[in-house]
Parts: C-alpha cells; sequence; structure tokens
C-alpha cells in the first residue's frame, strides 16, 4: 500500500457512525500501531471501546486523525509541538472542526455531482 503524501490524497470519510481501527487506518493513511500510540499522546482521542477492548472511532476522531496526521507529517510538528498546538487551538476547536466537517461535506458532495453527471 502506497503512503499518501498529504491529507488531500486521502481518501473521502464514509458517512458512517462508528470506524474501526482498520477503517481508520486506512481512511487516515497511518498504521494501526501509530493510532494507538497517538491515542496516548493525544487527550483528544478517545475512541469508544467496547467488547475485547476494541475500539470504535467516530468521525469527529477521524478528523482529529487527520489534524495529527497533518502537523506531524506535512507541517513537520514534534509530538509534544502537534499536542501543544491542537491543545492551543481547542478554544478555536468548535470552529475549525465545523469547517472541517462543512469542507468534508463539500468534496462529497461535489464527487457525487460528478458522478451524477455522467
Amino acid at each position: 500500500m502506497l503512503e499518501p503524501k498529504n491529507n488531500a490524497q486521502l481518501p473521502v470519510i464514509p458517512g458512517k457512525r462508528y470506524f474501526t481501527i482498520g477503517e481508520v487506518s486506512e481512511l487516515c493513511g497511518v498504521k494501526p500501531h501509530v493510532l494507538r500510540y497517538w491515542e496516548q499522546e493525544f487527550p483528544q482521542l478517545k475512541p469508544v471501546k467496547r467488547r475485547g477492548n476494541r475500539r470504535y472511532y467516530q468521525r469527529q476522531d477521524v478528523i482529529v486523525i487527520r489534524q495529527i496526521r497533518s502537523l506531524l507529517y506535512d507541517q513537520g510538528f514534534t509530538i509534544g509541538g502537534a499536542r501543544n498546538k491542537l491543545t492551543g487551538e481547542e478554544a478555536r476547536s468548535d470552529l475549525t472542526q465545523s469547517q472541517q466537517i462543512v469542507k468534508q461535506m463539500r468534496v462529497e458532495l461535489e464527487d457525487l455531482m460528478k458522478i451524477l453527471r455522467r
């Protein structure tokens, strides 16, 4: 599997409520062991844990993981720097996350429009 170079190359997030760690791994271009490590490093990441300690991520978690991925891989932040940036942005995070959700929905709608035009 080729690793996406940046978040623009990542697949569209499907309209599901919960995602397994394998699905999130593919959606975010990050291996499952990295996701488990990031859970320890970033307090924003709290997937729901069910039977047998299986993780179920919500759409918001996927967006946060993509933010973390961008900070670390695209912008060159360290883990600590990325954590501080995300923590410092929590006051603005509601607006930022809403903007990202709208952006994601726009991309999905544009893709749908392309399919319908065919």
